[in-house]
């Protein structure tokens, strides 16, 4: 989910500027139909969706999908993803005339800056500016220098009946319109969350304001059960997840004065709907070229290398490393409810 939100600002950007340039360039988005929702408002971009399970599943399916595209008239195909579905319409593209390119994901650079020998300890392009290259191979430029590239997010979402009721019509949130913070604390790897008792901590501290209404957001019914006894019934935190469907979070997000999140996909998302983020790193680190999109460094609060010199051990947490399982408490919680407070003023 993250890669895909990812790509998001990458097509605004290009949409926009495109636009702004006068020159008229449609572009059709292929991905699975879960992910629709992230492209939507976005001018000139249209969505296809994917069917793994039938029309597109295997071989077979990709020589469909291609078919299918080709019907399009497409000019150009761009790669965001490369992996091996994509690769093998990417090449069928190709042997038919049309103008091809592929993201590169920089494994060398990636591996170089978390092998623990002979570590390179410097930032890599993002993955955002990957993603522009892309296209700059293709004959496009895509600024995503400044905001002063003329660049605008989505505007904040007005909040469905459905998602007020859940807020409003709740005791525990009767002022809907406080400082709304979001806290994402899961992540795909337990090597990129920080603990659940300094989460708490965090947590408890925000909650002592009246005026913060804190949501928080998570999948999965242990996820929601761990969410349930972090917000201990407080009057002024509400468990979002398993709420709302997945538009709807979208919208709620898109509303948020700051969103704070573990090296994961609702980073992403929040970045990509112009919400401020600050994230916690644990064993991976924002130089490996994730860090959300348009944040400053500073909202990235990493674990201790002083104490922990082999970090980032993972580009995407996958890989444990013995005594290293405590890296993430280097983060105090005073810290975390620092910086929240301070982007939201």
């Amino acid at each position: 989910m993250g890669d895909v939100a990812m790509t998001v600002p990458v097509l605004r950007a290009f949409a926009q500027q495109s636009r702004s340039l006068g020159t008229e360039i449609k572009i059709t988005v292929i991905s699975r139909p879960f992910f629709k929702p992230f492209f939507e408002g976005i001018p000139n971009v249209s969505f296809f969706a994917f069917d793994e399970k039938n029309r597109h599943k295997g071989f077979v399916g990709l020589l469909r999908l291609f078919q299918d595209l080709n019907g399009l008239n497409i000019d150009a195909f761009a790669d965001l993803h490369n992996v091996l579905r994509s690769k093998v319409v990417r090449t069928l593209f190709a042997l038919s005339g049309i103008k091809t390119a592929q993201v590169d994901k920089g494994r060398a650079e990636k591996a170089a800056l978390t092998r623990a020998e002979n570590k390179i300890f410097k930032p890599v392009p993002t993955m955002f500016e990957r993603h522009a290259k892309v296209f700059k191979e293709l004959g496009f430029t895509v600024d995503l220098s400044s905001r002063s590239f003329g660049m605008t997010f989505p505007e904040k979402a007005v909040l469905s009946n459905d998602i007020l009721q859940m807020l409003v019509g709740n005791e525990k949130i009767p002022d809907l319109w406080g400082i709304k913070i979001g806290i994402a604390p899961f992540a795909q790897y337990d090597s990129k969350v920080y603990p659940l008792d300094l989460m708490q901590q965090v947590i408890d501290q925000l909650a002592e304001n009246p005026k913060n209404k804190i949501l928080l957001f998570g999948g999965g019914k242990k996820e929601i059960e761990l969410l349930e006894s972090l917000s201990k019934d407080k009057n002024n935190v509400v468990v979002v997840a398993g709420q709302l469907n997945f538009r709807q979070e979208l919208q709620l997000i898109s509303n948020l004065d700051v969103m704070l999140s573990m090296d994961s996909g609702n980073a992403h998302i929040a970045a990509m709907l112009g919400v401020k983020v600050i994230t916690l790193w644990g064993a991976t680190h924002p130089f490996a070229g994730f860090s959300p999109f348009n944040q400053p460094l500073e909202h990235a609060l990493v674990s201790d290398r002083n104490l922990f010199p082999k970090l980032p051990t993972s580009v995407y947490g996958n890989k444990i490393v013995e005594g290293y399982e405590d890296a993430m408490r280097t983060i105090s919680v005073q810290s975390v409810v620092e910086k929240i407070n301070a982007v939201v003023g």
